[in-house]
């Protein structure tokens, strides 16, 4: 039985990273959906986003936009706060927030070129954020009501699969983040027998973080936001509580860790 079957009333949705890229696509498409309630767009600027505006007028209080940075733990206490003032439970928790290359973060080609600096700004974003994240919504994932919790992970995060090197900091962040989320999973399993945490690759996808790297992608491969999003809510309907706790491909091939 899949997710949406899987539902005793229609889901309310957490997104974080809802304001660009594939995390704006599954907003988009998740409100589509008759068996969503609400949706919580989460995003540093969320209430500035043209695109979050534009679907609030089409959807009204179905869409429930918040402005949150969430490497910062004060503003994800916030958020939980908030978000337990409006809902009993949370049935999805999308994550969708990650850096290659940014500001202090690099995309390191060899050691040379790692720094204490740049690894603290990788890990806070692809790791630390997702499982704080997690952290501070867990009170609305326990129970026994179908939820499930995912976040975009890379399949450069696998560590049998590494075979080219390079990308210290984003390769070792997403390993990283499988760790924590595995780890997550045998907790929210005791807490909520219904519950499936997923890490998941969504492919090379064309948003402003793969965008200096794309000239070696084949056009083929280079997804848009909106096919890698309705593949990942494929997997998520897919995927239930015996899959806790996996690392998929946007395709539902498994990933070795």
């Amino acid at each position: 039985m899949g997710f949406w079957q899987r539902l005793e009333q229609p889901a309310v949705v957490a997104v974080c990273g809802a304001s660009r890229g594939i995390g704006l696509a599954l907003t988009t498409q998740l409100l589509a959906r008759s068996e969503v309630a609400e949706v919580w767009a989460i995003a540093r600027h969320a209430s500035s986003c043209s695109e979050l505006q534009t679907l609030a007028r089409a959807h009204g209080e179905r869409l429930r936009v918040h402005d949150a940075d969430v490497c910062d733990e004060t503003a994800l206490a916030q958020l939980a706060s908030r978000l337990r003032e409006a809902t009993s439970q949370l049935n999805l928790l999308l994550c969708t927030v990650g850096v290659l290359q940014t500001g202090a973060a690099k995309a390191e080609k060899g050691l040379a070129q790692l720094s204490l600096q740049g690894l603290q700004a990788t890990f806070a974003s692809n790791s630390f954020a997702p499982i704080l994240l997690l952290k501070h919504l867990l009170p609305l994932l326990r129970g026994r009501h179908p939820c499930t919790v995912a976040a975009l992970s890379a399949r450069v995060g696998s560590i049998g699969d590494n075979r080219l090197g390079g990308w210290y900091s984003y390769r070792a962040s997403k390993a990283a983040l499988n760790q924590l989320l595995r780890t997550a999973s045998i907790e929210l399993t005791r807490l909520n027998p219904n519950s499936c945490v997923l890490s998941l690759h969504p492919g090379t996808t064309d948003t402003d973080l793969s965008k200096p790297f794309q000239a070696n992608v084949p056009t083929e491969k280079l997804f848009a936001p909106a096919f890698a999003a309705q593949c990942l809510l494929e997997q998520i309907d897919r995927h239930g509580p015996k899959h806790t706790g996996s690392f998929y491909g946007w395709d539902g091939n498994p990933i070795i860790w």
